[in-house]
């Protein structure tokens, strides 16, 4: 080999070994070390057939057993976002639901309508990045229903400040077409942005699961339900249309609308059916790949004992999976299934025995190819995120009986997963 190969060769080997060793990016006020992008693992997308979830790669069937960490891109600590997804890793969860949105706050992503803050930018290209090197997919959750982080109100605030006639009701979110503008400019920005530390366009990235169009839909009246399924339609055909490769959910709780005279009763309360949504009607769009649900008896029927709320929670999952099978034809995710810790009986507390009975619903669904696909508990943390729990938050190291329970269904999943073609990480 003559000298100027040598030359070259020395020079790349120079350039790789200055890039490991560069402990600091230059993003903003975030000290991240960065590997070597293209060493980041392979990864294929997930799709649907049928009510299974499924690997576009090996055709085999995907089984989630996974987490919500809502808080990361408001957390600015890449040091606790590394630590979230290597400790979900090691727990053998796959997936992680958490936001992809900040648009009022301290630091918020969206300054106003299509203006960000890059270093909340790049901290979101982090998340993504960090979940790809520990072999988790994202759901990543587009808008808030709720005030914080700003939500569907902070878009109309917007749309009022820029002289809009919008009408005081946050459902406008769903019908004024400024409003729409802003958020279809928002999912532009996200759905087109290349990451910083892996160079993929978030379109291109296969460890994003799912987009979601909003973090629980409601309206204030019900009769905005219209508005909220035109707008569910429209966004989601928007979403398909930057990205094909991706699937795409709504986000909804799950509630059965006042028209669903046959599954009213499984509903929590009455009010329930006043929110405006369905949770048929709007998850039998055409662009909508799979069902979302939640699940918090603790605050739903709060005045329940534990066996109230147990028979509850059994015939909610019930009755959604088996909506999923026979009408929908589309696998059931439930995104959110929050439990408070409550007193501990026979080494067991109110969460372990009602978590436990989501699990096995879902189990149970699996083996037989059902639509139950998988389960997200609400939700989790790490050491020092005290300011980020709520009720139902838990860091996991610290309640070794629920976390003996998420391990044992990531691993029967997995094994499962095994079983029919796929890989185990138990």
């Amino acid at each position: 080999m003559d000298g100027p190969h040598y030359t070259t060769i020395g020079l790349l080997l120079l350039a790789a070994v200055g890039y490991l060793n560069w402990s600091s990016s230059n993003h903003g006020s975030f000290q991240v070390r960065i590997p070597i992008p293209w060493l980041q693992p392979e990864m294929s997308f997930i799709t649907c057939v049928g009510t299974r979830f499924v690997d576009s790669s090996t055709g085999s069937p995907v089984y989630v057993n996974g987490w919500n960490s809502y808080w990361m891109i408001s957390s600015l600590s890449p040091e606790s976002i590394e630590e979230m997804m290597r400790r979900g890793r090691e727990m053998g969860m796959t997936v992680c639901r958490t936001w992809a949105f900040y648009d009022a706050g301290a630091h918020p992503l969206q300054l106003s309508p299509g203006v960000f803050d890059e270093s909340l930018f790049q901290l979101l290209d982090y998340i993504i990045y960090q979940a790809r090197r520990n072999h988790i997919r994202l759901v990543l959750s587009l808008v808030n229903n709720l005030n914080a982080f700003g939500g569907k109100a902070q878009y109309v605030k917007w749309a009022k400040a820029a002289g809009a006639n919008v009408s005081s009701s946050t459902d406008s979110f769903f019908s004024h077409p400024l409003i729409k503008r802003y958020y279809k400019a928002y999912v532009k920005a996200i759905l087109t942005r290349k990451n910083s530390f892996s160079g993929v366009k978030y379109s291109d990235e296969p460890s994003i699961f799912a987009w979601e169009l909003m973090n629980e839909p409601r309206c204030v009246s019900s009769l905005s339900a219209p508005l909220l399924q035109a707008w569910i339609g429209e966004m989601a055909s928007y979403v398909k249309s930057l990205d094909s490769k991706h699937l795409v959910t709504i986000g909804l709780e799950g509630f059965y609308g006042h028209q669903r005279t046959n599954r009213l009763e499984v509903n929590p309360g009455k009010w329930a059916s006043s929110l405006g949504s369905d949770f048929i009607q709007n998850s039998a769009l055409k662009h909508i790949d799979f069902a979302s649900v939640h699940a918090y008896p603790d605050s739903w029927i709060p005045n329940a004992n534990l066996e109230e709320k147990a028979r509850y929670l059994s015939k909610w999952v019930d009755t959604h999976i088996n909506d999923g099978e026979d009408v929908l034809k589309k696998p059931v995710l439930f995104s959110e299934v929050g439990f408070q810790q409550a007193e501990m009986k026979n080494g067991l507390s109110d969460r372990d025995i009602l978590l436990k009975m989501v699990y096995e619903k879902v189990y149970e669904s699996t083996k037989k190819g059902g639509a139950g696909a998988g389960a997200l508990i609400w939700q989790l943390t790490v050491e020092g995120m005290r300011g980020y729990l709520d009720e139902f938050s838990l860091v996991a190291s610290e309640r070794s009986s629920t976390s003996k329970l998420i391990v044992q269904q990531s691993c029967r999943l997995n094994n499962l997963f095994r079983e029919r073609g796929g890989r185990t990480l138990c």
